[in-house]
């Protein structure tokens, strides 16, 4: 399984990032291994528009199985979800935090986003 955690750093030890189109990086990780690599995003931070599916775009691009943030608009939620991708939002702490919150079954799958889009 392959997890993406928006995140404010380059590591398992950052903080989770809130937000999903805008976060910083995207750190995908292998939950039962802990291997991970690191996407940045700065390509969708400033963006005016389209930052959330631009994002998902690249979500989807690493073949990804589940998403783990705080908040993910509309959007960028049909992208993930049209690609067959769980989004889990609400988590916090760290990246390591989140990914034991995901494996203690303590993160639920998202129905809709919860979020408006445009959020910063």
């Amino acid at each position: 399984m392959k997890l993406a955690v928006t995140s404010t750093g380059k590591g398992l030890d950052a903080n989770l990032d809130p937000r999903f189109g805008r976060a910083a990086y995207f750190i995908i990780v292998d939950p039962e291994t802990m291997a991970f690599e690191v996407v940045e995003n700065n390509q969708n931070l400033n963006l005016p528009q389209g930052a959330g599916i631009q994002a998902g775009k690249t979500i989807v691009d690493h073949q990804v199985d589940a998403l783990i943030t705080g908040h993910c608009g509309p959007k960028a939620f049909k992208v993930l979800r049209s690609a067959g991708i769980k989004i889990m939002t609400g988590a916090g702490g760290t990246v390591t935090d989140a990914i034991a919150q995901f494996n203690n079954g303590e993160l639920e799958i998202s129905a809709e986003a919860d979020v408006e889009g445009h959020w910063v």
